[in-house]
Order: structure tokens, then sequence, then C-alpha cells
């Protein structure tokens, strides 16, 4: 499936304006077009915003705030806490031309603080801030199939769902602002255990000199089995990494999770050892390999 293949359940048109073209924010905004809304893109790079149009249809708008000036809608994907900002806050910021009653759906990967920050200057203006990270990179983004995680105003989150559903196949409701960026700690945490297991496993196998190929065949349908299993594991035994969710966003991942467990006095021993194992990844060359690239430390 890709982005062309996607059917869409019936929902009234909107005005959106999509702030972030990466490898995940392009593919999602290119949904929302599809799905029959009035999309308006920007992107820090123009030319990325003009090939998005010439790709999609829709238009672009020069900076964040004329992008999203009558919008009903703004979805933002951006870098870090930071970089959110200053598409909301800044002087170009989206806020500044909104009126009152839009809602702001963030996929950004952020910390819960700034969430909360930012919902707390949307309600000051009249406006909604729902923090909404995902799960299923840019395969999913093109698929529409990720998984959101949302926190925020219940009333904002139930306008903005049907919306998100273009390009979701789970979208959750999980609690008041920062609970859906603290839903995304927790996948990460999960995630990046499961890859360590899974590359210490392969990388033993392969030492065993086992069909690798036919042993993840026959263990991806026990218990062992995990979405990085069965949509890493054959790239893993390739050595193929050029692709994915990079090394260098999971390290930031992972930071504002080790942030976040120092603040809450959770323990993360496993998780710290294995953001360490990704600085080795770092170390040698690897920082915009997949996540999944941890096998080569034991190679």
């Amino acid at each position: 499936m890709n982005v062309a293949d996607k059917t869409y359940d019936p929902t009234p048109a909107r005005r959106i304006a999509c702030i972030g073209l990466g490898t995940m924010g392009a593919p999602m905004a290119a949904h929302l077009q599809r799905s029959g809304h009035t999309v308006t893109v920007y992107n820090r790079t123009a030319a990325k915003a003009a090939a998005w149009v010439q790709a999609h249809g829709g238009q672009s708008a020069p900076t964040p705030r004329e992008a999203a000036q009558g919008a009903d809608i703004v979805v933002t994907c951006v870098g870090n806490d930071d970089d959110l900002r200053e598409v909301c806050t800044g002087p170009q910021g989206v806020f500044h031309s909104l009126v009152p009653g839009a809602v702001i759906v963030d996929h950004t990967t952020t910390s819960a603080e700034v969430a909360r920050e930012l919902a707390q200057a949307a309600c000051e203006r009249g406006l909604r801030f729902i923090d909404a990270p995902v799960s299923g990179g840019n395969l999913g983004a093109h698929n529409g199939v990720l998984t959101v995680m949302c926190g925020g105003d219940a009333e904002a989150y139930a306008r903005v769902q049907p919306v998100i559903a273009a390009y979701a196949r789970a979208v959750t409701h999980l609690g008041d602002s920062g609970a859906g960026q603290l839903a995304k700690m927790v996948n990460q945490i999960a995630v990046a255990g499961l890859l360590q297991g899974l590359a210490e496993a392969l990388a033993f196998g392969q030492k065993a000199g086992l069909d690798m190929t036919q042993v993840l065949n026959v263990i991806s349908q026990g218990a062992a089995s995990s979405w990085q299993m069965v949509n890493r594991g054959p790239t893993m035994i390739a050595d193929k990494f050029d692709f994915g969710f990079a090394v260098d966003w999971m390290r930031k991942d992972l930071g504002l999770v080790l942030d976040e467990g120092r603040r809450l006095g959770a323990r993360l021993p496993a998780t710290a050892l294995v953001d360490q194992f990704y600085a080795d990844v770092q170390a040698l060359g690897g920082g915009r390999l997949d996540t999944s690239s941890l096998i080569q430390r034991l190679r």
C-alpha cells in the first residue's frame, strides 16, 4: 500500500495547514489532500514545499503564519521542542494568524513539558493544542496506517480525530496535555529494548552458522515475534539500513525519555544502556542509518 492506494472514510472538508514536510510530514499532508481537505503547506526549505504542491496539489505559503491563515486545523511535524515553539509562537508562528476555535495537532516527538506549555499558550488565545506523536515510521506514514497517541482537550480531540484517521489506523485520546508524549516515550522504551534483543539474537544465530532467513520464518510465528522481527529482521540479516527511522532521531527520543524518567523517578537501566549502544553506532558514522543498525556493533 502507498498514498495512492489508501481509501478514506467520508468526513467534512476542512481548511488545514501542514507545517513541516519531512519524511513523516510530507506523506501525512498528502493523505489529507487526497481525502478531500483544502491543504496549505509550509516547509523551512521552500523548494520542498513547491515540490510537494507539484506532486499533490494544494498550495504553499512562505511562513507558518501565512499557511495557517483561515485554517480550521494546523498539523505540525517538525524537529524538536525549539522548532515547535518557533512555528507556533515565534514571530511567524501559526498562533498569530489562527482564529479562536482552531486546533493545532502536533505530531512532533517532543517533551511532555513543551506540549503542556503550548497547550496553555493556545488556550489563552482561544485555541486548542493536541499533542499527537506517532508510531509507524515513514512506511506507516506512506501507507496511512500510523498509530497516534493523543493528549489534550477531549472536545478538541473529538473534532480532529476523523481528520487524523486519514493517515492512521489507530488514534487514541490518552488524557490531558502531555499524555500523548508520555505514551510515545513508553513506545520508544519498548522499541529500544526489542531492537537490542533482536540484534543480539540475529548476531548470535549468524555466528552459529544458522540460515537466519529460515530461523526468522519459524520464530516469527511464535512468542518471540514482533513488528521489528517481521519488518526489520530480514533487512538486518541483509545488512541494509539506509532507510527508516534514523539513529540520530532515536537518540533524540531516548534523551527525552531519560530526562522524563529522571523527573518522575522512574528507573530505566536497559533504556539508558541501549541509548549508549546507539551512541556507538553514531561514532561509527551511522547516525542516519535505521535504528535496526544496532546489530553492527555485534559483528
